[in-house]
């Protein structure tokens, strides 16, 4: 994905601009928990997150950002990616996911995707 493209989820019903959170270099075991403090405040709102200075991403932010993704798509709410790092989009591929799959919060496949 190329910087500045932008992915999103869900539709933004009244309009409003997002809260931008930009995402840290390192998205560790020591950066989940703050991170999915800061997201948990900014629940109920439109919210993008930079992740263009994404240096590397571990399975425990992993796991906060698809919670985000379901959580803002349960609550009808606009969540989009902005600008990922190749980092980012490296790491995301490592730990078996892509930018959409994340963006729609890694949904379980339907059986019959299994199939296929």
């Amino acid at each position: 994905m190329e910087t500045g493209d932008m992915m999103e989820m869900g539709q933004d019903m009244q309009g409003e601009r997002p809260v931008t959170v930009e995402l840290p270099a390192i998205l560790d075991l020591r950066a989940a928990a703050p991170l999915a403090g800061k997201l948990l405040a900014l629940r109920g709102q439109p919210l993008a997150l930079d992740a263009s200075k994404v240096e590397r991403i571990g399975g425990q932010c992993l796991a906060v950002l698809i919670s985000a993704a379901r959580t803002w798509k349960a609550d009808e709410e606009t969540l989009t990616l902005e600008a990922p790092s190749d980092e980012f989009v490296a790491g995301l591929s490592l730990l078996g996911l892509t930018v959409p799959a994340l963006v729609e919060g890694a949904e379980e496949p339907a059986d019959e995707d299994l199939a296929a």
